[in-house]
């Protein structure tokens, strides 16, 4: 019992992390800057938004098979395919956080003399915590289970032990294997729940100007 553990169930877990941490957080970075740019260009908002709602509709195997195709295989192009598909939800939803704040209280912050800057982190951030942790929630849940399928291009991770369990019919194998899996993903969740609850000021709009 102790060998089939380590086997299946430590084996595979650097690499997952690996891939599911690092593509997600590759494309927090990769995001926050395109969202905040679209702020002040709405042509680049209507595109950069638009490409999000497009792709958003591809389905994950669709991610795989482009990067594929471009990259070949290995551990880069499921990384690269992770990040793609983590940058989506991200940028909609913080670009959609910090646009839609109330125009009173950015009035109200100009009124004061505060540069764009200082109204993006003391006025805005704050106040579009609640819909960019909901995007990289959901952006967490789509790199887990993109760590999972690019196993089929050679990337590793729970996808060696969940894969040919399905193709044997081996329940207590596919169990073993999508344990971990679902256990990440609610730690993830977990995680950013309690990070976005100690961020998002409350209330929020006091909060914010209390800060400046």
């Amino acid at each position: 019992m102790v060998n089939i553990w380590d086997a299946w169930i430590l084996e595979p877990l650097p690499v997952h992390l690996f891939l599911t941490l690092g593509g997600l957080f590759a494309g927090i970075f990769l995001s926050l800057p395109l969202a905040i740019l679209c702020i002040y260009n709405r042509r680049l908002a209507f595109v950069i938004v638009n490409i999000a709602n497009l792709l958003q509709a591809f389905p994950s195997f669709a991610f795989l098979a482009l990067v594929v195709s471009l990259l070949g295989l290995g551990y880069i192009p499921a990384i690269i395919a992770i990040i793609l598909r983590a940058l989506l939800p991200i940028i909609k939803n913080t670009y959609l956080g910090l646009a839609t704040i109330d125009p009173s209280l950015i009035e109200f912050a100009q009124g004061l003399g505060l540069t764009q800057v200082q109204i993006l982190r003391n006025i805005r951030f704050p106040n579009a915590y609640p819909a960019i942790f909901a995007g990289i929630k959901f952006a967490s849940i789509l790199a887990n289970g993109i760590a999972v399928l690019s196993v089929i291009i050679g990337s590793g991770g729970y996808g060696e032990i969940i894969f040919p369990a399905l193709n044997q019919f081996n329940m207590t194998k596919l169990i073993i294997g999508v344990l971990p899996v679902i256990i990440i993903s609610i730690c993830l969740d977990i995680t950013f729940t309690l990070l976005e609850r100690r961020m998002t000021p409350t209330p929020l709009h006091k909060k914010a100007i209390k800060r400046i």
